[in-house]
């Protein structure tokens, strides 16, 4: 049973980039769900779903295939018979195996914007055409059915002008207070009504106050209450109602960084000070 909770305007986006048969370019904070999506959306079709997670040092060229001189070079000179056909030392990339499939696939391209400028460019060909050429073999591959790709992008890098302009672009909002209750609830549905109440309003109290370096996300707040339930804490023990005065219990799994931790302790103080001047 999936546990992802899809809101109206998330699933209109899906269904624009399936009717218009362009990439589905999906932004928003950390956290958020974005390449949870890519999962749900192939359940829920039924697809197979093919992930290429970018990094810093990826290519383009991977995404279709490569080339592997240095292997053909070491048989050649074992003597295997192999290297007599090249085609034995393509190594197919996702869009390869993307396109080859007999039924319409998913594909994630999972925080493209980890990788060089350039990288979105390079693929705008493959992306429009849904072809490419092999020059090693003289191959022209071609998608048998267009697939579904899926593109996330956590905003570190600005994305070319011509490459987003072949999107169909939707922004993930952060949670309100109700969608996040019936995502918590579709993890944890024997949570107490109580405990729930807690750990939410200290949540969105956390990522209300100025300053903070990195507001805890959605996969935060699950991890969180994991540790809460897996302790059967009750609800009165998670910390204080105002948390001026308090930082929550196991705050580890809210609070990421030393420098947010050190403004809640400098917030605490400086509460602490004013109520004795009281």
């Amino acid at each position: 049973m999936s546990t992802y909770i899809t809101t109206d305007d998330l699933q209109l986006a899906v269904d624009a980039s399936l009717t218009l048969e362009r990439p589905l370019l999906i932004k928003g904070e950390p956290g958020t769900g974005k390449t949870e999506l890519a999962h749900e959306v192939a359940r829920r079709l039924g697809a197979p779903l093919l992930s290429w997670h970018i990094k810093s040092t990826t290519r383009a060229q991977q995404g279709l295939y490569e080339y592997d001189a240095v292997s053909r070079l070491r048989d050649s000179q074992l003597g295997d018979d192999k290297v007599a056909d090249i085609g034995n030392y393509i190594v197919k990339g996702v869009l390869w195996e993307a396109f080859e499939t007999e039924e319409r696939a998913v594909v994630l391209i999972d925080e493209i914007d980890k990788a060089d400028i350039e990288f979105p460019n390079d693929l705008l060909q493959e992306l429009d055409k849904m072809s490419f050429e092999v020059y090693e073999t003289r191959q022209t591959i071609s998608a048998k059915k267009r697939p579904l790709i899926i593109i996330t992008s956590n905003n570190e890098k600005e994305l070319p002008d011509a490459f987003l302009r072949r999107c169909f672009f939707h922004y993930i909002s952060f949670p309100d207070r109700s969608t996040m209750q019936r995502i918590v609830e579709s993890h944890y549905p024997s949570i107490k009504s109580d405990l729930l109440k807690a750990a939410m309003d200290i949540f969105f109290d956390l990522r209300e106050v100025p300053g903070l370096k990195k507001k805890p996300s959605t996969s935060e707040l699950l991890d969180w209450l994991k540790l809460i339930i897996a302790d059967d804490l009750p609800a009165d023990a998670l910390g204080a109602d105002d948390i001026r005065t308090v930082l929550p219990r196991m705050h580890g799994a809210l609070l990421k960084n030393e420098q947010d931790i050190h403004l809640f302790e400098r917030i605490i103080f400086l509460h602490k000070q004013q109520q004795n001047k009281r």
